[in-house]
C-alpha cells in the first residue's frame, strides 16, 4: 500500500515540476507564461505589447486623427450652383409696354409700378442635360451655374426680344446641395443646404433630434469615400467637432451601446456596456469590481484587440491582419507597478475588447494540491480498511 501512495505521488510530482500540470488542470484560460510562449512562437498571430506612457499616446493620437475636426476638411468654399434634379422658378419683368410676357398675371402678393409686367414661369425641374426652358428664350443651360449667373444668362438671351427685361430665379427645390440624416432620429429627411452654412447639430435638429438617450448614439459621417464616427456627446462639448456640412453627406445616427467582455480571474465574468463616449481601462476594471485578490496574477492583466495599423509602433511585427487590415494585439498591464494604476488611466478601451486576468501561478499549485489529495486519499482511507 505504502508502495502505492509513492507511486502515485511520484507521478504526480513529476507532472507538475516537468510543467504538463497545466495541460490537464482545470483552468479558466491559459496563464502569462503561456500567452508569452504563444506570443514567442514562430507561427504565433498574435503580438504582446506592454502598455506604457508611449502606447498610451500612440494610441490617443490615433483616436484624435477619427475625430471629424481633423478627418473632414472645413477650408473648401461652397458654391450653391444648379445641378441636374434642383428645381427652379423663374420670373421675369418687362417694362412697359410689354412686348413678350405683357399678358401675364402679377406675381402673387407683390405690387409694382403700373408701367411694368411681370410673369412667373411654372417650376422646371433641371434636365439630365443641365438645361432648363424659358419662353422666348429657348433651352439655357444652367448646370453649375449661380442664381444671378443663370438670371444674367436669361437676360442676355431676352436682350432685343423682350423691353428691358429684368430676372429673378429661386431654387424651390434643391436635392444636389443637400445632406442625408438618417438612423435613430425622429425622421429621416434629405436637408437641403443653404449659405448660411449649416451644421451636424443643425442636421440633427432638423431631423427631430435623436430617439435615444445622447451619451449613447454615435454619429456616423460618411463624405466623399470617407467615413468617421464620433459619439454624440463629444461633438455636444467640443464645438470644432460640430463640423460644417457639404454636399452629399450622409448623417447615420446609430444606437449602438459600446461593450467590453471580462475573463478570467475578475471580478466579474461578464459583457460589459459601456457609453458611446468611451472609458479607460481603469473605468473598466471598477466596472467589473477589479480582479479576484485569490486567484489573479497581478502581472497577468491583458486586453485583446484588433488593432488599427496606425496605433502600433512600426517596430511592432505584423503577424496576421482580419478582414479590415487591423492587427491582432494582446496589450498587458503589470499591475505590480503602481503607476499601473495611472496608465490604467490613460489606455482607451474600444468596442469589443477583452480583459482577461491571468491566474497566478500559486492558484495553479493549489489545484494540484487539491488533485493530489484527491487521490491519495481514497488510497489511505482503502489501505485502512484493509488493516482493519
Amino acid at each position: 500500500m505504502t508502495r502505492l501512495i509513492n507511486t502515485a505521488l511520484t507521478v504526480l510530482t513529476m507532472l507538475a515540476l516537468s510543467g504538463c500540470a497545466s495541460n490537464w488542470l482545470p483552468s479558466s484560460g491559459p496563464s502569462t507564461k503561456d500567452l508569452e510562449a504563444a506570443s514567442a512562437s514562430a507561427d504565433s498571430i498574435i503580438n504582446i505589447v506592454d502598455i506604457s506612457p508611449i502606447v498610451n499616446q500612440r494610441i490617443q493620437n490615433h483616436e484624435k486623427q477619427q475625430l471629424f475636426a481633423q478627418s473632414f476638411s472645413d477650408k473648401k468654399k461652397l458654391n450653391y450652383v444648379a445641378n441636374p434634379g434642383d428645381v427652379l422658378e423663374v420670373s421675369i419683368w418687362e417694362a412697359s409696354p410689354a412686348l413678350l410676357f405683357g399678358t401675364a398675371p402679377s406675381l402673387s402678393g407683390i405690387s409694382f409700378a403700373s408701367n411694368t409686367k411681370n410673369t412667373s414661369l411654372p417650376d422646371q425641374m433641371v434636365g439630365a442635360d443641365g438645361y432648363i426652358t424659358v419662353p422666348f428664350a429657348g433651352r439655357i443651360w444652367v448646370a453649375g451655374k449661380t442664381l444671378a449667373q443663370i438670371e444674367a444668362a436669361i437676360v442676355q438671351v431676352l436682350q432685343g426680344k423682350a423691353n428691358s427685361p429684368q430676372v429673378i430665379v429661386r431654387m424651390t427645390k434643391s436635392t444636389t446641395t443637400s445632406v442625408t440624416v438618417v438612423g435613430e432620429v425622429a425622421q429621416s429627411i434629405l436637408m437641403p443646404l443653404t449659405p448660411k452654412g449649416e451644421r451636424l447639430l443643425d442636421a440633427i435638429a432638423t431631423a427631430g433630434g435623436v430617439k435615444q438617450s445622447v451619451n449613447r448614439v454615435t454619429l456616423q459621417l460618411s463624405r466623399n469615400g470617407i467615413v468617421k464616427s464620433m459619439a454624440l456627446d463629444k461633438v455636444i462639448q467640443d464645438p470644432n467637432q460640430n463640423i460644417r456640412l457639404y454636399p452629399g453627406d450622409v448623417i447615420t445616427v446609430f444606437y449602438q451601446p459600446n461593450s467590453f467582455t471580462a475573463l478570467g480571474a475578475s471580478g466579474q465574468n461578464a459583457e460589459i456596456n459601456f457609453e458611446a463616449e468611451g472609458i479607460t481601462l481603469s473605468q473598466a476594471l471598477g466596472r467589473i469590481g477589479g480582479v479576484q485578490d485569490s486567484r489573479a496574477d497581478v502581472k497577468g492583466l491583458f486586453v485583446f484587440r484588433f488593432e488599427d495599423r496606425p496605433a502600433l509602433s512600426s517596430d511592432d511585427p505584423i503577424k496576421a491582419t482580419d478582414t479590415q487590415g487591423r492587427v491582432p494585439t494582446i496589450y498587458r498591464l503589470d499591475m505590480s507597478n503602481p503607476a499601473s494604476f495611472l496608465l490604467a488611466q490613460g489606455f482607451v478601451m474600444k468596442n469589443k475588447d477583452v480583459v482577461y486576468v491571468a491566474n497566478a501561478s500559486s492558484v495553479e499549485f493549489s489545484k494540484f494540491l487539491n488533485i493530489m489529495i484527491s487521490v491519495v486519499y481514497p488510497i489511505v482511507n482503502a489501505g485502512n480498511i484493509v488493516k482493519f
